[in-house]
This record gives structure tokens, sequence and C-alpha cells, in this order.
């Protein structure tokens, strides 16, 4: 059997795993006329007894939620608990013995590596879509409207709007991401979350029915050659905080507005988006350094990661 041979046959056991979503949220017109408005997008089973992820956006606000398996099989879905902050829900359906989906280790993912954007946009006969790709980058930040979402992995592998939600797989079929995100105005470029990421929203709202975002409670902004200069700081770069929120995390560890921070756990901050990738790879209670500026003198100051819904 070829290498080509084997991927695909792995392929075709993912596909299992991948339904289709639809929903339907209730608008109302000016004479106060209800206006179902239909929503679609994709999703893959994580735990036989009947969980499913897939993107929040899919189903933010759906009052109605249909899946359609592989075998084309509707089934109605509710969701049990989102994570808005990762753009993720986790879905659960009335069924007992489907084929979940392998998930992967996202921290294993290198740029160049081969994988697969597998989605199912219309429910339509003949199953999901698959295309490939490789990663092209990791680490991203996006910022779409109020969501901004932080250690993405983007790929080239071609991601329809529909597909939102479905899996990104590596050669061996282990789930390492979920698409979630394309730019409209780029060819070539999708985002996916991570697959540890996912697992964290998964475990976090199967313990407690709900999931907390790592988080410092600051305000703040990138620091560069000009801000500096106002504010009369002696640095060039780093996350400048301009407001400390009363009680939060970095409130109790004695942050200060005007304190900039320069690096977390020995890992450079040079501007907002470094600050958010680094705290998005924290869980909640771990204990961090936090090397800053402040009056010109550095300063180590350890605090506890909080979590906020």
């Amino acid at each position: 059997m070829s290498s080509e041979d084997e991927i695909l046959d792995v392929l075709e056991r993912v596909i299992r795993s991948v339904v289709h979503v639809n929903t339907v949220r209730v608008l109302r017109d000016r004479f106060y006329r209800p206006m179902p408005l239909r929503g679609m997008g994709s999703g893959f089973v994580v735990e036989q007894g009947g969980l499913i992820v897939t993107n929040a956006h899919v189903v933010r606000g759906a009052e109605k939620i249909g899946v359609i398996l592989h075998d084309r099989t509707l089934l109605e879905g509710s969701i049990i608990g989102e994570c808005q902050s990762i753009d993720t829900a986790v879905i659960r359906v009335d069924s007992k013995g489907l084929e979940a989906a392998e998930l992967g280790d996202s921290d294993r993912l290198r740029v160049g590596q081969r994988v697969y954007a597998i989605g199912n946009p219309f429910g339509l006969e003949g199953g999901p879509t698959v295309t490939s790709g490789v990663v092209s980058a990791l680490n991203r930040s996006i910022h779409s409207g109020e969501l901004s979402l932080a250690n993405l992995v983007q790929t080239d592998a071609p991601i329809n709007p529909g597909n939102s939600g479905g899996p990104l797989v590596d050669t061996r079929g282990r789930v390492v991401a979920m698409n979630t995100a394309i730019i409209p105005y780029a060819q070539g470029i999708g985002f996916a979350i991570p697959i540890n990421t996912v697992k964290e929203c998964l475990d976090q709202i199967r313990t407690y029915g709900r999931f907390l975002t790592p988080w410092l409670g600051v305000y703040g902004l990138t620091l560069n050659p000009q801000l500096a200069s106002y504010y009369g700081v002696a640095a060039y770069s780093g996350f400048l905080v301009t407001n400390i929120i009363p009680g939060g995390p970095a409130h109790k560890a004695g942050l200060e507005a005007g304190d900039v921070i320069l690096a977390i756990d020995g890992s450079r901050i040079m501007d907002v988006d470094d600050l958010r990738r680094e705290i998005a790879r924290k869980r909640v209670g771990d204990h961090v350094r936090v090397e800053l500026l402040r009056d010109g003198h550095r300063k180590i100051i350890d605090m506890v990661i909080e979590g906020r819904r």
C-alpha cells in the first residue's frame, strides 16, 4: 500500500467523526414578526457518548441546533458550555456509540508540517470536504470585531466559512487544531485553535460546567518610542500598563499603572499580542514571574493567574 493510500485510509476514519451543524436564530422585524435566521458550520465528535465541539460563533444565540452525522442521521443538539474567549462550544446529542476523533498534541506542531482541514459545510450526501496544506506559522493572533484570539495555528489549507468548527488533522489522523476563521480579503490564509486549548475548554466544562479564562486584570498599550517619550518611560517596547482592575490578580500582586511589562516567565513581551499569547498559555492558578520596569528600575513580581468567565 502506498503512503498516499495510507493517508486516505486515515482521512476516511477521521471523516466519520466530523459533523454538520445547522442553527436557527429567531429575530424580529420592525413589526415584531419572527424572522428565522439560519446558520451553519462544522464540528467533530470528542466523546462516544455524544459530546461534540464546534466554534462558539457557529452556535451563538441559536434557539435550535441540528447535528448531521457522517451517515446523514439528523440529531438535535444542545449547548452544554461555551468558552467564548477561545471561540469554542461543546454540544451534546442524544446518541451513544459515536466515533470520536483522536485528539493529538498541538504543542508538538511544527511549521511546514502537512495538515488536512476537514469540514461538512452543507451536510450533503458524499460527506465532508477535505483540503490539504501545511502549518504556515504558529502563535498567530487575530482580531475580529470584539473577539481577539491568540496562539492560533496558521495554515494555507483552504478553509471555507462553513468548515468553521471542523478539525485540522495531521497525517496520522490526530486532531491538532479546530478550524475557526479565515481573513476574507486574503488568499490562502486560514486559522485554527490549537487542540490543547480546546481540551482545556472541554475539561473545564466537563468538571465545572463553565470555562474560566486566564486573566491578569490589567489594561494597557503596546509601548513605542512615541508613547515612551509621552509617558517618560525608559523603554521602547513592552506592554505599558494604563489601568489596574481593583481586586484582580495584578492589583493583588502590586502592579501599578505606568509599569511596563517586559517579560513573563522569561518570555519577552514586546507588545499587546505577546502578552495575550503568554497569558493564553497559562492555566488558572499558575504562578508566574513578571519582569517589569518601574520608575527606571527593573523589578520581578510574582503573581497568580486568576480566571474570569
